[in-house]
């Protein structure tokens, strides 16, 4: 879905990430319900009393207002619409790896509203002290289903055989769960791990410490070479 070359009013939002543009403006890279990813500059957002200064920040509900033809928009305003969303500590970071992987992985211009919902819900959880590997992994996996990466998770991937919770299996990037016997790479995990992913339960530890390693695989996969820093951060403080 593009987005429409008209003004856009009131449309929620929230901000991944900013950058300097000439001396006293911003690029803003926005998070929108409607229209998914979109650049837009803030104009004089630099200077010490702009009105959008002090707005422009992170993991906060806000309402926007762009136009523009060009692939960097013109942002008109940003305001507050409830619910803020306060990360402290390795929540925080873990924010910013949503943010970072978000930037990474999504196109612009295109509409992800059930991610977006996904994304608030997972901010939420951070929010909450809920446990910060459980929403990470929700949201990976999500986040991949959205962008039409399939990530089989209740069949084999050569034989559309159901996934059996004692066997170990293989999982392949791109292929899907192998019998260990027949793989010749892959993340090595339990038929369990993967029907528990497919149902979000996280609570057998090993599922969680599988599922890490899986996904932590899988994203890396469509990443490429380059590593996200908050991920290695996060790995470096054994919390991803």
């Amino acid at each position: 879905m593009s987005v429409s070359n008209a003004r856009q009013d009131q449309q929620p939002v929230y901000v991944l990430h900013t950058y300097p543009f000439r001396e006293t403006s911003l690029v803003v890279e926005l998070f929108s319900r409607r229209f998914g990813r979109v650049a837009a500059i803030a104009k004089g957002a630099r200077r010490p009393r702009a009105a959008m200064r002090g707005m422009l920040q992170s993991f906060q509900p806000l309402v926007a207002t762009w136009s523009g033809k060009a692939e960097l928009r013109s942002l008109h305003g940003v305001e507050w619409r409830g619910g803020l969303h306060v990360l402290h500590g390795q929540a925080l970071i873990c924010g910013f790896y949503l943010n970072e992987l978000m930037l990474r992985l999504l196109p612009r211009e295109d509409a992800h509203e059930t991610l977006f919902e996904h994304y608030e819900a997972a901010l939420r959880a951070l929010a909450q002290n809920d446990p910060q590997s459980v929403v990470l992994r929700r949201f990976e996996k999500r986040l991949l289903q959205e962008l039409g990466y399939a990530l089989p998770l209740a069949h084999e991937a050569d034989s559309d055989a159901a996934v059996e919770p004692d066997r170990l299996y293989c999982y392949v990037a791109e292929r899907g769960p192998v019998r260990q016997e027949g793989a010749e790479s892959g993340v090595q995990l339990l038929g369990k791990t993967l029907l528990d992913m497919g149902l979000d339960d996280y609570s057998d530890p090993i599922t969680l410490q599988q599922s890490k390693q899986l996904m932590r695989t899988l994203v890396s996969h469509y990443l490429g070479e380059k590593p996200l820093h908050t991920r290695q951060l996060l790995i470096d403080l054994q919390q991803l």
